[in-house]
């Protein structure tokens, strides 16, 4: 007779390998049954014992999936969160284009999305707020922070905000998100050991997206780390969603001559009229039109 399913939480996962943490804080080398990995860092599962490994039979209902992009396809990667932190820094100089993906993917999931801004005591700090301003005016939550400088203060700033939530952590290469993880995670070596293990690869762990727990209460909270800033995937957004889920566009919205107005070259337009009055930021308005070329671009096979 086969075992009886048990409840766990994905927390690693590299291609098609899973690490479940069980009820016991066991980790165990999974994966899932046919072809298609679909299993994501952040699900709540069932599984069975198989062997030395486990196999997931079945994936609980999820609150919200997020998707990643490569040259291809679009792939989810995280699911159940509560927030996204979107790490930047004042260097490397961190591309707005990502972070308005970025944005557009979290709103579309209905995710609340902040920006840190790391390594606030560089000369280009200003430059680097001056560049965040569209945001900050659009109610995007803003955080300064200096990781290396003044870790105590940046401790400060992040607690209050990450506790009791399972938040996904995003930034660039050099933004300092390994940083931010040892100073907020408790014994986020021996978490990441744990998973490597259990992948049986030391070398999974630069390449894993994993979970950490922030404390051992249940509602200690969580953060997700996924490396890199990976390209959003936004194949799930439709191209006349998009001007709704970006918050400087969507007050224009009603306005224009044609219900289904794309905003990009139909006359009569209030979004393009605003952006002609200055009422939306130049930058904003070229992402708003790059990303809907996207959309509407044929699939590639």
């Amino acid at each position: 007779m086969s075992p009886a399913p048990r409840s766990g939480l994905v927390v690693g996962s590299h291609g098609r390998h899973l690490v479940v943490r069980t009820a016991d804080g066991t980790r165990v080398r999974c994966h899932v049954r046919g072809k298609r990995s679909e299993a994501v860092v952040g699900d709540r599962v069932q599984w069975a014992p198989a062997g030395d490994e486990g196999v997931i039979e079945r994936i609980e209902p999820r609150r919200n999936l997020l998707y990643r992009q490569d040259e291809w396809r679009s792939k989810s990667f995280a699911a159940n969160l509560d927030a996204v932190l979107l790490l930047l820094a004042v260097e490397p100089v961190f591309s707005d284009r990502l972070l308005g993906r970025a944005l557009v993917a979290a709103a579309h999931a209905g995710i609340p999305a902040w920006v840190a801004l790391n390594k606030v005591d560089l000369p280009g700090t200003d430059a680097a707020r001056a560049r965040l301003a569209p945001h900050a005016a659009m109610g995007t939550e803003l955080v300064e922070l200096s990781l290396r400088r003044d870790p105590q203060a940046a401790v400060a700033a992040l607690a209050p905000r990450l506790r009791g939530r399972t938040t996904l952590v995003l930034g660039p290469s050099g933004s300092g998100k390994s940083t931010l993880i040892n100073l907020v995670v408790p014994g986020a070596g021996a978490q990441v050991g744990e998973i490597s293990r259990a992948l049986a690869s030391g070398r999974h762990t630069t390449t894993t997206t994993t979970w950490y727990a922030l404390g051992d209460a249940p509602d200690a909270g969580a953060i997700i780390d996924s490396p890199g800033f990976q390209q959003f995937g936004l194949a799930q957004v439709e191209p006349q969603q998009l001007a709704a889920l970006m918050p400087d566009l969507a007050p224009h919205l009603g306005g224009c001559r044609f219900h289904n107005c794309t905003h990009r070259h139909e006359p009569g337009c209030a979004l393009r009229a605003a952006a002609e009055r200055g009422e939306i930021d130049p930058a904003r308005w070229r992402l708003y039109a790059e990303l809907h070329d996207d959309l509407n671009a044929p699939p590639r096979y």
